[in-house]
């Protein structure tokens, strides 16, 4: 089992309140603590790391990086930055070979996750992401007058819901092509599964065991280096 990898890493970060994907966590970056997953893993055959255009710490990274890894301008949307993660692999990556994404914002991917998740290329041919079900009772909110909290319209059973995650695992040439088809017909798609699934491409859902929690605030890097030390610790 061999994989190309994509970080989409351009984002501005503005719920965070600035490029969270170069926030300290100790001695390293989240980008990096990110990407180290995939750098030790001898499976992954190298990738693209996606950067805004006018990202200043650039040549900074590019002297820190594998040298199977690259570095990609993004695009105005996370689904245009992984698409020229894509295309920066065309003359390494064959149409059928795997390809990852995972955001640089998820620097608690454990090791045992991204095993499970490549194990279950022997089981599809189609594709697979991490996610976990919900667990959580979900409301349906109904709008009321501006500035007033919504209210409970429904409670939705949550037996078929799940938190989607990355990595997300798909073909080179299935992934890129519904990207671009996606991108051509004015839809921009919030995951790489959801452009799969207007496809009639449905992914295996494989449950994250591990903590692979989502960087979005600032009070959540407090929480994500708090695993990674707990696991250090175990």
């Amino acid at each position: 089992m061999h994989y190309w990898l994509v970080m989409p890493a351009a984002g501005a970060g503005r719920r965070f309140g600035s490029a969270k994907q170069f926030a300290s966590m100790g001695s390293r970056s989240m980008l990096e603590i990110a990407l180290q997953c995939f750098a030790a893993d001898p499976q992954c055959l190298g990738g693209n790391i996606v950067l805004a255009s006018a990202e200043p710490r650039r040549d900074e990274l590019a002297a820190q990086l594998p040298p199977h890894f690259a570095l990609i301008e993004g695009g105005a949307q996370r689904a245009d930055s992984v698409i020229n993660g894509l295309r920066g692999l065309k003359s390494r990556a064959a149409a059928s070979d795997w390809v990852l994404v995972h955001d640089a914002a998820r620097p608690c991917l454990s090791a045992q996750d991204l095993s499970r998740l490549l194990a279950s290329a022997l089981e599809t041919s189609d594709g697979a992401l991490l996610a976990s079900p919900v667990a959580d009772t979900v409301k349906q909110a109904r709008s009321v007058a501006s500035g007033q909290p919504p209210l409970c319209a429904a409670t939705l059973p949550r037996e078929s819901l799940w938190l989607a995650q990355t990595p997300q695992m798909f073909r080179y040439e299935p992934l890129l092509s519904a990207l671009e088809r996606a991108r051509a017909a004015g839809r921009v798609p919030t995951d790489e599964a959801q452009a799969m699934e207007w496809e009639g491409i449905a992914a295996q859902l494989i449950e994250a065991r591990d903590s692979n929690i989502k960087v979005t605030n600032a009070s959540d890097l407090g929480l994500a280096i708090a695993i990674l030390h707990a696991r250090e610790q175990a």
